[in-house]
């Protein structure tokens, strides 16, 4: 029985199953006329069905989606470690790619390998056996797995620029990471609150250029500075500005009850 609390965040996998070799794409002949029914193929040729019409898709043929949707069920419903083996397998280039792609990841520093694992065990956690039936088509579990792949980018992203702005003990709890991406959508009061705090308390376009190019879009003092030169006589003092409006936010009484200090 896999553990769902296992995430791996380093390790390149998917949290629970046992690490997963690099798909492997079969040479398959056409389908037989009396192919079983998804259900009622075996793991393994179940697998080698989901590879071939996964190639069709990718080639712009006609193409079969029962197959890869029983795979998911099995993983997800009958938490058969081997389903999720080849899930993992099967999706995992896709998943990459869709982490290249969110607008977060030129700001992680990490390598897009790194959130493949936590993107597939924040769906793990997120699609529990209950909540499968809200996802009729494979269309829906896969568009699922990129909203999980996208939210583990900025997730990390966030979390970084949040342990610079307080203390870890700090973060309101609002602000950290959820498992499912369509929770964060009860913070959003919370956080456009916790934000114009902080807007009050910036002194001119500067210091406002400064917390919102670091916090939001992450960039770096290099950066903000080849972007707004108007504004500031050197990287330095990119750097002195953004200090001293974290040194004065993380004293601010207010701020700090705010995070529940």
């Amino acid at each position: 029985m896999m553990q769902a609390s296992l995430t791996a965040h380093r390790s390149g996998r998917p949290g629970g199953p046992p690490r997963a070799p690099r798909i492997r794409h079969e040479q398959t002949g056409g389908a037989p006329s009396d192919l079983p029914q998804p259900a009622h193929m075996d793991l393994e040729a179940l697998r080698r069905r989901c590879v071939l019409e996964s190639e069709r898709f990718y080639r712009g043929q006609p193409h079969d989606t029962r197959y890869a949707y029983e795979l998911f069920r099995r993983a997800l419903v009958e938490r058969n470690e081997l389903a999720w083996e080849h899930l993992y397998n099967l999706y995992r280039p896709l998943v990459e790619s869709w982490v290249k792609r969110s607008g977060a990841f030129a700001s992680s520093g990490e390598s897009s390998e790194y959130f493949v694992g936590p993107a597939f065990t924040r769906f793990w956690q997120a699609v529990t056996p209950e909540r499968f039936a809200s996802f009729p088509t494979l269309a829906a579990l896969l568009h699922y797995l990129q909203l999980c792949s996208g939210c583990v980018v900025i997730d990390s992203v966030r979390a970084q620029s949040w342990a610079e702005m307080l203390p870890e003990e700090a973060i309101p709890s609002g602000h950290r990471r959820r498992t499912a991406p369509d929770e964060e959508a009860v913070d959003r009061i919370s956080r456009q609150e916790f934000w114009r705090f902080i807007d009050s308390h910036l002194r001119g376009e500067a210091e406002r250029v400064v917390v919102y190019d670091s916090f939001v879009m992450g960039m770096k003092p290099g950066d903000i500075f080849g972007r707004h030169h108007h504004l500031f006589s050197s990287v330095s003092d990119v750097y002195n500005i953004k200090r001293n409006v974290l040194g004065r936010l993380s004293r601010n009484r207010d701020l700090r009850r705010m995070a529940g200090l």
